[in-house]
């Protein structure tokens, strides 16, 4: 994997680069899911995070951590050829 230098600038709340999951190609039951039926991923490698927002506070994820976060969370970005998220630290449900 290429390092990337990405940084995210913390607003009001702190920012968390992810990298997706890939979406699940079978089912438990060994049934083939067609490109037009996968899910959207909703768990994540975290890459990066800002250091802090503006009220002095850090962020509770850290790289490499793997996060679980909404359907619809973030704002999707392609870096060197590679699809990341870039999301509120909110928008994060639970770290796995």
């Amino acid at each position: 994997m290429a390092k990337i230098s990405i940084k995210p600038i913390a607003g009001t709340q702190n920012r968390v680069v992810v990298e997706a999951a890939a979406a699940e190609e079978k089912t438990a039951s060994g049934i083939i899911i067609p490109d037009t039926a996968k899910e959207k991923p909703q768990k994540g490698k975290v890459i990066a995070v800002s250091e802090k927002d503006e009220k002095n506070n850090k962020p509770e994820v850290k790289i490499g951590d793997t996060v679980l976060y909404g359907k619809y969370a973030g704002t999707e970005v392609q870096i060197a050829g590679k699809d990341y998220l870039i999301m509120r630290e909110s928008d994060i449900f639970a770290i796995v």
